[in-house]
């Protein structure tokens, strides 16, 4: 047995299988989230409590495996302010320019009954931006000095925990007015989930020793921040375009911007409770082009009700400035 499992960890351990691995666990939780949405948590809750510790696991494992080694804190905003600006800027760009028409005609197909459900769902997307908004402009003002301390991650760990808590009585009070529980069968998903987050945490274990090992101009250790954020946006990506084609822009922007809590505050946070984190120069333009995409979104469910495909343009824009400005810091 010893020696079968010397013969295969080579294989195992191919950066191409460990990537199609991370993958392939990615869309089994995503899979169950689908199902876990008629048992008890619906809508935006879906988007905002449950799918980003999904998708945003492996930002999470990240900043642990990172945290093994000192010095690695650029590496963590790195990661993070790619993961943000991608959901915000690129996907949901995307998602506008293709999937505009399909979710605008979903939206008429519900008809007057579910009116009040629609304006709810528009209520809680833009709560969920000015939570983004909240949890962005603390981090800009925690790094004015140019460092991230324990006491600055407590404050940020502290914004999101109180965030989640939040949306965890409205699950129940959810529950409460509908006169319905959370179904018993969740166990088997969450149990599935969980094996997926081990193989997602082995994944990127791997993957990162494989790049602060491999000896290569693009895949390297000074890149790590970079690759590491665009690589853990893919699963973000395919749960956009599966509930775009589904019509359901609340989760689309939800998931995502949910997704961007996970990143700033909590990783970061999280990082700066075990380590100084030294602010790298493109920072500020990270934040500031998370918080222009965010100000879009807002205006466009403001006035439109969704994103509409000129605001999807801007957006895609404003990612090729952020790439434009960062890799050339």
């Amino acid at each position: 047995m010893l020696s079968f499992l010397q013969t295969v960890k080579p294989y195992l351990t191919n950066p191409l299988v460990l990537l199609a691995g991370f993958v392939a666990a990615s869309f089994l939780m995503i899979w169950r989230l689908h199902a876990v949405e008629g048992k008890g948590f619906e809508g935006t809750i879906l988007g905002t409590l449950i799918m980003p510790y999904c998708s945003g696991f492996a930002n999470l494992v990240f900043v642990f495996v990172i945290s093994r080694s000192s010095g690695n804190g650029r590496q963590v905003i790195e990661n993070s302010l790619v993961n943000n600006v991608t959901n915000l800027t690129l996907i949901l760009g995307l998602t506008a320019l293709f999937y505009t028409a399909s979710s605008a005609n979903a939206g008429k197909k519900k008809g007057k009954g579910q009116a009040a459900q629609v304006r709810l769902y528009r209520l809680d997307l833009l709560l969920t931006l000015v939570a983004m908004f909240l949890f962005t402009g603390a981090l800009w003002a925690l790094a004015k000095d140019g460092v991230l301390d324990f006491y600055d991650g407590l404050v940020l760990v502290g914004l999101f925990l109180f965030w989640q808590i939040l949306h965890v009585f409205e699950v129940l009070k959810n529950n409460v007015r509908k006169n319905q529980s959370i179904h018993w069968s969740i166990v088997f998903d969450l149990l599935l989930i969980g094996v997926c987050a081990y193989a997602i945490y082995l994944s990127v274990d791997y993957l990162v020793k494989w790049v602060t090992t491999a000896d290569n101009p693009y895949f390297s250790v000074a890149n790590l921040g970079w690759l590491s954020g665009i690589i853990m946006v893919v699963p973000n990506a395919f749960l956009a375009l599966y509930y775009a084609h589904a019509g359901r822009q609340d989760i689309v922007v939800s998931s995502q911007v949910g997704d961007g809590h996970i990143c700033i505050p909590m990783c970061i946070g999280l990082f700066a409770l075990m380590e100084r984190i030294v602010v790298p120069d493109f920072f500020q333009w990270g934040i500031w082009i998370i918080l222009g995409a965010g100000a879009l979104h807002f205006l466009s469910i403001v006035i439109f009700g969704r994103t509409p495909r000129i605001a999807g343009a801007l957006l895609l824009g404003g990612y090729g400035l952020f790439i434009y400005k960062g890799l050339g810091a």
